[in-house]
This record gives C-alpha cells, sequence and structure tokens, in this order.
C-alpha cells in the first residue's frame, strides 16, 4: 500500500489522518460480526458518512442509525452549536469545548476504522492507543468569523460529494467484507479507497464542528 494513502498529510493540514495498513491476515471470525460487536461505539460515536452532519438536519435529535453521530456526537453538535456564538462574538473556541470536540472526532475515527473493516482491533472506549489515529491542529490566532458565520452553507458541497462517496464505500465494504469471509484478504485498491473516504470524511466534520477554518479539499489522499 502506498503510503500516500494511509500516511500523514502534509504537516499544515490541521487534520491528519493515520491508518496502519491491514490487509492481509485478516480475522474473519470478527469480521463476520463486525456490525454486532460494534454496537456499542455506533451508539455513542455513531456509524460511518458525516455523522456530525446530524446537526444540520431537523431530526438530528431522534435519529441513531449508521449515519449519524451517535450519543457523543449529539454533545458535540451542541457544542459547535456553542462554540459557534463565541466565535462569532469573540473570535475564540472555549478551549475547554474545543478539546471536548476533539475527544469525540479522535474516538470516532477509531471506532469508524473498526466498524468499516479497516481494522481488527477493538477500539478503546475513549482515548487510547490505535493503529488509526487523528491529529488536530488548534487554530492559532483570531478565527475567521465569516466563514464560521456561513459555515453551514459552505460545507454544502462537501456533504453532498461525501454522500455520493458514502454509497460507494458502502458497496466497497460490502465487498471487502465478502473478500475477507473468503480469503482473509481485504483488496488493496479497496483498503485504500476506504481510508480515503474516511480523511475525506474526518476533515469534513472537523470542518463542520468548527475545530479549524480551513477549507477541507476535494480529495481522499
Amino acid at each position: 500500500m502506498s503510503t500516500t494513502a494511509t500516511g500523514l498529510a502534509e504537516k499544515t493540514e490541521p487534520v491528519r489522518l493515520e491508518v496502519e495498513p491491514a490487509t492481509d491476515g485478516r480475522n474473519r471470525l470478527t469480521t463476520a460480526f463486525r456490525i454486532i460487536l460494534a454496537i456499542p461505539h455506533l451508539i455513542l460515536v455513531g456509524g460511518p458518512i458525516a455523522g456530525a452532519m446530524t446537526w444540520t438536519s431537523s431530526d438530528a435529535n431522534s435519529r441513531s442509525d449508521w449515519g449519524t453521530g451517535g450519543v457523543l456526537g449529539a454533545v458535540a453538535a451542541i457544542v459547535a452549536i456553542i462554540a459557534w456564538f463565541a466565535i462569532l462574538f469573540t473570535g475564540e473556541y472555549p478551549e475547554g469545548l474545543w478539546n471536548l470536540a476533539a475527544f469525540y472526532l479522535r474516538w470516532r475515527v477509531r471506532a469508524l476504522a473498526y466498524t468499516s473493516l479497516l481494522r481488527d482491533e477493538y477500539p478503546p472506549f475513549g482515548d487510547g492507543e490505535y493503529p488509526a489515529k487523528l491529529e488536530l491542529q488548534k487554530p492559532a490566532g483570531p478565527r475567521d468569523r465569516v466563514s464560521v458565520a456561513f459555515r453551514l452553507i459552505l460545507v454544502i458541497p462537501q456533504l453532498l460529494a461525501l454522500w455520493a462517496l458514502g454509497v460507494a464505500w458502502v458497496i466497497t465494504t460490502v465487498i471487502a467484507w465478502f473478500s475477507i469471509l473468503l480469503t482473509g484478504r481485504f483488496p488493496t485498491r479497496l483498503y485504500e479507497f476506504g481510508v480515503g473516504v474516511l480523511r475525506w470524511n474526518v476533515r469534513v466534520e472537523a470542518y463542520l464542528l468548527l475545530l479549524n477554518d480551513q477549507y477541507p479539499p476535494f480529495s481522499l489522499t
């Protein structure tokens, strides 16, 4: 696997995702029951495809399915709303709230890597060592109040792109599920695609949760 698919992005990136490659010698038993084993994490931090997007929908409080951010995602959404007002009035994201949203997103990355079959190790509840890591860089200096004010509008193209990618991600993950059960191997190209979609997804979530002001690239790398 190429390092660009799973390695750290450029150090200037405010959101950096690293997933240690795991294509061969996969655990067929835990793969077979992955969605069941992942239920506790799905409840707490949600399933794939822009869970942070739930705070933009009118039924965000009632949804707990594959595409939401879970219980902690709802908390992170409330934090983002509070931070939105704080940034507009003070130019700053309260540090404690930023740390809480970052905690949620790091946990979510580990859970998503497990749920989407990118890793076999069961993720820790909360912070902990895991072969899927997220690094978030706190914005330096005053925040961009204009982009914060219109964040929900600016992010729409990203959400549309993620919706399309999400459909493909579900299909490729199902194919990978069968492949692992039959051969013990996650096809390399599908693995790279899964990591790329996860990277894109988490960049958009970080942007939507106001953790940074840099517009996410339309890129899987």
